[in-house]
């Protein structure tokens, strides 16, 4: 049951034998009193919540979120709550209000809520904050990051063995360390088979804004883009969509998501942070999440991987890149800071024999 709370969508779904089979509702009043089940009261509940930038059925990063905290109620009997479509000027709201009701453990679940997570952190030092793709870290703050880097090297390869104007583009929602290492990603693996093609990088300024997601794709193939590496929410399948209308490949991201536009997608990065949200969770009821910042990388094949292959993607190129990816996971391909043109970026380092 969805319920308004301070301007925004709530529910929380009570651990029992049925799914959602008990809920409560929030009150917008201070002064309410929200009533705890039986069951709860008896085992003092491990509480988690999330907050989501988005919506949860976007077949992309706010479904693997909210997916995240169902399982950590299902492994581990977590009261589990949500939040979705929180705007940046409510994020500190958001956050402060799951503190408030006595939640444990509060995933915001995007670098975009890193600001916040340091704003109100220091005022609930009995709830653990976890910034999803986040960089903070403090006595009970930690981000989760997944090695987004990895993933796009290994779909830069695929990239510049299918392009043919030597033209790629990349497209996300909002720039910050993880979609830069992300780009970068694709960058030296595209430049790793092709040193001279060209990469133009694209902000539209809203994961979920399906117009602006459609009119930056038709943008870029207009400027002889022909192969799109995509990182958005609700907008995701927009630019997958019209990349196959266009004639031109693409990526998913997070999900596997080749049966949106099967004659576009070459493969796409998958990203189960509906694992690595409970794994976090796991820690933080055993009490041993730290406030660090967890980076999950090809090492765990279940949480980050590549999805299934587009029937196009030549059977060479598919060896390759397994191949590439096997050497990352043995560290025989590594990525380290430098500089390049004067600025501070991460580069790649072969193994010597």
């Amino acid at each position: 049951m969805a319920v308004n709370f301070s301007r925004r969508k709530f529910i929380l779904a009570l651990y029992g034998s049925a799914a959602f089979s008990t809920s409560l509702l929030l009150k917008a009043c201070s002064n309410s009193q929200t009533t705890t089940s039986t069951t709860a009261a008896k085992n003092e509940n491990f509480k988690v919540a999330i907050a989501l930038p988005g919506i949860i059925s976007d077949q992309a990063w706010n479904q693997s979120g909210y997916e995240g905290v169902q399982l950590t109620k299902q492994k581990l009997g977590a009261e589990t709550a949500y939040v979705e479509q929180v705007a940046q000027a409510d994020q500190t709201e958001a956050l402060s209000d799951f503190a408030r009701k006595g939640y444990n453990l509060v995933f915001a679940h995007g670098g975009q809520f890193d600001a916040a997570i340091e704003q109100v952190a220091p005022q609930f030092p009995n709830t653990f904050f976890v910034g999803v793709n986040g960089a903070v870290k403090g006595e009970n703050i930690a981000a989760l990051r997944i090695d987004h880097l990895q993933a796009s090297y290994l779909c830069g390869i695929i990239a510049a063995s299918m392009t043919k104007s030597n033209k790629i583009a990349y497209i996300a929602g909002q720039e910050f360390e993880a979609t830069q290492q992300e780009l970068r990603g694709l960058e030296l693996g595209a430049k790793s088979v092709k040193p001279n093609l060209q990469i133009t990088p694209t902000f539209t300024g809203d994961w979920n804004d399906v117009a602006k997601g459609k009119e930056a794709t038709l943008a870029l193939i207009s400027s002889g883009a022909d192969v799109i590496y995509q990182w958005l929410d609700s907008a995701s399948a927009a630019v997958l969509q019209t990349a196959s209308d266009k004639g031109v490949y693409a990526f998913g991201n997070t999900k596997d998501q080749l049966e949106i536009a099967p004659k576009a997608v070459l493969t796409s990065a998958v990203k189960r942070m509906d694992l690595a949200i409970a794994y976090l969770a796991e820690l933080a009821k055993q009490k041993q999440l730290k406030g660090q910042i967890y980076t999950i990388g090809l090492e765990r094949s279940d949480i980050l991987s590549l999805g299934k292959f587009g029937t196009m993607v030549p059977e060479a190129v598919k060896q390759k890149t397994l191949s590439t990816e096997q050497e990352i996971v043995a560290k025989k391909i590594t990525f380290e800071n430098c500089k390049e043109s004067g600025r501070d970026t991460l580069c790649v380092k072969k193994a010597t024999a």
